[in-house]
């Protein structure tokens, strides 16, 4: 068969079982990002898609994890920056994704462009998505210098990647639907990467934003107890003044 590595075809013969004496490397001697352009954005839609999906045991999602999509030739791997298995085996951690081991393959990939890897991302690692049946595909510009519009959505039709509508609206916010994940996939005019929940009509939290609400969150906990606690304490002065009177009148 011929296989997809780099964007060269390389003939490789099948394999007929899964040796397990074989070592994957977990790591690929690859910074996590290049810079804060290319990590808060990851970092944020690692956890924001995560925590929308917490209950979910079937749906994993990690980030710049090795996924390995060839059984016994594990020179054959990609690492997105971004993606979501749906019908995993279980949510639990891993070291990297083996596609014939777990029985799926990525449903989501996002790749952030930085100056290194923008090019490969459009064309080598498409190919690559494209033959593993990554439905769909979406980069993002963090900084606006590599493409334009700074967002990117292509959907996996018959093999072959088709654009997902991508507009702006009046605030200047780009976005496009992700029907994988149920979510809009928005870049703010300041090129910030957000995701809209159109259920709940909320934008997922970012940390600064989820650290704020728990804390806000645990202010009114706090303030609701002081309340309660105020108000026990009235009681109970008015009620030994009930009993100081009745004794008195008696």
């Amino acid at each position: 068969m011929v296989i997809q590595h780099t964007g060269e075809a390389v003939a490789q013969p099948v394999a007929e079982f899964d040796d397990l004496t074989i070592e994957y490397p977990a790591e690929d001697g690859e910074p996590l990002a290049e810079s804060d352009f290319q990590l808060i954005p990851l970092t944020y839609a690692v956890a924001a898609i995560r925590a929308h999906y917490a209950d979910r045991e079937d749906i994993y999602v990690g980030g710049n994890m090795l996924l390995y999509y060839r059984m016994n030739l594990p020179q054959f791997s990609v690492a997105p920056d971004v993606f979501m298995v749906a019908g995993a085996r279980g949510n639990h951690r891993r070291r990297s994704w083996f596609t014939w081991r777990e029985g799926a393959a990525s449903a989501f990939v996002m790749e952030i462009a930085s100056d290194t890897t923008w090019r490969h991302d459009g064309a080598g690692k498409r190919a690559i998505y494209a033959e593993i049946g990554v439905t769909e595909y979406w980069r993002f510009d963090p900084t606006g210098e590599y493409f334009s519009p700074a967002l990117i959505g292509e959907q996996l039709v018959d093999g072959v990647y088709q654009p997902i509508e991508v507009t702006e609206d009046t605030d200047g916010i780009l976005r496009g639907h992700s029907d994988t994940l149920g979510l809009d996939i928005c870049v703010l005019p300041d090129l910030e990467l957000r995701l809209y929940d159109h259920v709940e009509e909320e934008w997922l939290l970012n940390y600064d934003e989820e650290r704020d609400a728990r804390q806000a969150a645990e202010l009114q906990t706090q303030a609701e107890r002081d309340a309660r606690r105020t108000a026990e304490e009235r009681i109970r002065e008015l009620e030994a003044l009930l009993r100081a009177q009745d004794g008195s009148s008696s």
